[in-house]
């Protein structure tokens, strides 16, 4: 039935911000910020404490820090929000067999496929059921947005935001679209924008006024015939079930340009490595290497260099990735670089000069090491020393180094339990005990090489199963450390020391 609101778009609310709220009972109810806590780094995700303050994503997080100071500021726990994405898309699975996600916390459902009948009641009452389905398997809140087509379902999920639901009755498409702005419509980015702007076009309604012969001779022929479309509430794209992904990359923002060339040598060594691993979990292996350099004057350069076959070797991506650096100046500072993989294919070819220089590699560390054990025994010495390089090394890696605790890492001690890194700072480390089903927790600060606190893997946001021996001990809040009095230290990375 044409305009039946047989789509629907499930957006997570604040999700990254969400999932720390309910991870961390002290800090439900007060602003989060999740994202890069670096000087460049960006906000991902602010809850809706700290939108409040005029917080949102992809704003500067110097930026956020400046309109929010007593915000939580965490990084991101990516291991967490997949487990619980993985939750909520095996719920939309079960609505119908095609289901586009569009990243962690969103995704469309063609609702027709899945047997559900076209109707504004059938729908409703599938969004609502799937709403509560997501609280009591996650503990979180989603939006939905119900309509006749994928740019009408994600407008009603952002009208529905936070926690709602909205369904776009057929019939209603162009009365909603007309005021709103032209950014609206899926494939209007800034420039495209202010192309329209400069004509005097900026809502969805002036857009569909102009005609399309006027969108065509301002944007072209494709981007001008499907902007009037849009703005007509018109969009046939149909819910994919597999988008196949064209590329596999990862890229860092340092704190401070990288102007030593060394550094960025081994910077761009060990993003192929990471592209890589990325690569092979995702089963598939890529022809293109891409490498990006984002310079000190935000000037973006990108090389890349295609293989004679597919490849996930991380020898052969690190060095066609470093064969791309050496035509890149890099003297003045760098403050950003990427290493991707394109071309994707489902398997590798071998590649025999890798091979080649792999075998010789090997022979001449063989080589190396076999003279190093001879200059040894001619020295008389019981095992020998080895070289002065490789000596330094083995020291590097042997030595206890102090761990980074970055706010938001869950740890555990051994004495008080599970808990997570709330700041750290000269030499300390404040930790904040307390589960996702305890109160609020006590704040301990221990030195960052305490051998009793270690890293630990994030706990369920809802709580596990429990003998009823367990139970009384746990609503006490016993386990933990926990003090359902204390409120200290909710502003970030700043030790606070505890009374005992």
């Amino acid at each position: 039935m044409r305009g039946a609101p047989t789509i629907l778009h499930l957006d997570m609310d604040a999700f990254y911000a969400s999932a720390e709220q309910a991870a961390k009972p002290s800090l439900r109810g007060k602003p989060v910020i999740v994202g890069g806590l670096g000087p460049r780094g960006v906000v991902a995700t602010a809850s809706y404490e700290a939108r409040v303050f005029g917080v949102h994503s992809a704003m500067a997080m110097a930026q956020a820090r400046r309109l929010c100071p007593n915000a939580a500021y965490l990084t991101p726990r990516f291991s967490l929000y997949r487990q619980v994405s993985d939750k909520v898309m095996a719920l939309l699975a079960t609505l119908s067999p095609l289901v586009e996600p569009l990243s962690l916390d969103e995704a469309f459902v063609d609702l027709e496929a899945g047997g559900v009948p076209a109707t504004a009641e059938a729908a409703r009452a599938v969004g609502e059921r799937l709403r509560a389905d997501i609280v009591a398997a996650t503990g979180l809140t989603g939006s939905v947005g119900l309509a006749g087509s994928k740019m009408l379902a994600k407008i009603a999920s952002e009208r529905a935001k936070p926690d709602g639901l909205v369904l776009i009755e057929p019939g209603t498409e162009r009365e909603l679209l007309g005021p709103l702005t032209v950014r609206t419509l899926p494939g209007v980015g800034p420039a495209t924008a202010e192309a329209l702007r400069r004509t005097g076009i900026t809502t969805v309604a002036e857009t569909r006024e102009a005609g399309e012969e006027e969108l065509v001779r301002l944007l072209g022929k494709a981007h001008g015939a499907s902007l009037y479309v849009m703005a007509c509430g018109q969009d046939d794209r149909p819910v994919v079930a597999e988008r196949d992904a064209k590329s596999v990359s990862v890229e860092d923002t340092y704190d401070v340009d990288l102007t030593d060339r060394t550094r960025v040598q081994l910077e761009v060594a060990r993003l192929a490595d990471r592209c890589v691993r990325r690569l092979r979990g995702a089963g598939r292996s890529g022809r293109t290497v891409v490498l990006k350099v984002r310079r000190y004057d935000f000037s973006t350069l990108t090389r890349s260099e295609t293989l004679r076959g597919p490849t996930d070797d991380p020898a052969v991506v690190r060095e066609a990735a470093a064969r791309l650096l050496e035509g890149v100046d890099t003297t003045a500072g760098v403050r950003l670089l990427g290493v991707g993989v394109s071309g994707l294919a489902d398997y590798t070819q071998e590649d025999l000069f890798a091979q080649a220089a792999q075998a010789a590699q090997a022979a001449h560390e063989a080589q190396g090491a076999q003279g190093a054990q001879e200059a040894a025994e001619g020295t008389g010495e019981a095992g020998g020393a080895p070289e002065p390089a490789l000596a330094a090394l083995e020291d590097d890696e042997g030595a206890d180094r102090p761990r980074r605790w970055l706010p938001g890492c869950d740890v555990r001690h051994a004495e008080f339990g599970a808990g997570w890194v709330q700041g750290s700072g000269v030499g300390r480390v404040t930790v904040r005990f307390e589960e996702p089903w305890s109160r609020p927790g006590r704040v301990r600060t221990f030195a960052v090489d305490d051998p009793a606190l270690e890293p630990a893997d994030p706990l369920p946001l809802l709580r596990p199963a429990e003998s009823d021996a367990d139970a009384p001990a746990r609503e006490k809040g016993q386990g933990s450390g926990h003090d359902p009095g204390s409120d200290q230290g909710l502003r970030q990375g700043q030790p606070v020391t505890s009374r005992p």
